[in-house]
């Protein structure tokens, strides 16, 4: 099933993120209508995603799966403006044309030891985006926030040779939380931890989620980490892709690992995501 010209008019979750039931309307951050990118290779140009149709909404959560070489990440690029898909594809920021990277979009990406720079403490790394760009007892404020919210207040001064995967993914995110943006683009952030350091940090994710009212687009192989996760997941099909299924995702906030995963709803969910990843595109 391909995704449908007209816009998407999927409900962001409430102000408060507890009563999915009270919808609110927002502001559509990004919308991209007939989204086709193709690249380069020694064979010729290659379509990767083709007549891609979608809404993100301010303040929604959305998980992007399907196939591997589905085209998730390139997705995730284009949004960030680090990728130009065809002439003729329309990819909007509120409202206005995305040609490089938009204000207040910043991106996290899954190689977490490669982000960060070894001889800078976690407080340095932290600071990296911000240097230049506000005064210095702001940064120090806006760092010493951002670590508090990713409970690594007490390791500032630490290298992050010295911190395990989990922690060091952790400082990614609070560098990404100083420069204080209004969209998260992230790739896999989780990817490459133990089921225990994810399942962690997805509740820590949850709760900046909450806290700062941010817009996310998150990118995974996961189906529970993404039904977990989002206020609705979009389902990449085909070769070249397109939106096949864009599910809603109706279980209420505060979410839990246990009682959440177990509910009637989620495995619900959880089968027809499976189901719409696995459809071959005829």
């Amino acid at each position: 099933m391909q995704a449908s010209d007209q816009p998407i008019t999927q409900d962001a979750p409430t102000a408060d993120r507890t009563e999915p039931q009270a919808q609110v309307k927002r502001k559509v951050t990004f919308q991209c209508r007939n989204l086709t990118v193709e690249l380069g290779s020694s064979e010729g140009a290659t379509c990767i995603c083709r007549s891609v149709n979608f809404d993100v909404r301010e303040g929604e959560f959305i998980s992007i799966m399907g196939r591997s070489g589905s085209g998730k990440t390139t997705l995730l690029r284009i949004l960030g403006g680090l990728l130009a898909p065809t002439p003729d594809s329309s990819v909007r920021y509120y409202g206005e044309r995305v040609e490089g990277p938009p204000p207040g979009v910043i991106t996290v990406f899954q190689n977490y030891a490669a982000s960060l720079l070894p001889w800078r403490t976690v407080e340095k790394n932290v600071a990296l985006g911000l240097e230049g760009k506000v005064g210095r007892e702001e940064a120090r404020e806006r760092v010493a926030d951002a670590l508090a919210m990713v409970g690594l207040g007490k390791r500032a001064k630490d290298y992050p040779w010295r911190l395990s995967g989990g922690m060091q993914q952790r400082v990614q995110l609070a560098r990404a939380l100083a420069m204080r943006p209004s969209v998260l683009l992230m790739d896999e952030p989780f990817g490459a931890l133990d089921a225990m350091t994810k399942t962690s940090l997805q509740d820590e994710l949850l709760q900046v989620y909450e806290r700062t009212g941010a817009t996310v687009v998150f990118v995974t192989h996961d189906i529970d980490e993404a039904l977990y996760l989002s206020d609705r997941v979009l389902v990449l099909q085909g070769d070249p892709s397109t939106i096949g299924e864009s599910l809603p995702v109706h279980c209420s906030r505060p979410r839990h690992q246990i009682e959440t995963k177990q509910s009637e709803g989620f495995l619900a969910l959880r089968r027809k995501v499976y189901e719409a990843i696995m459809q071959r595109h005829e």
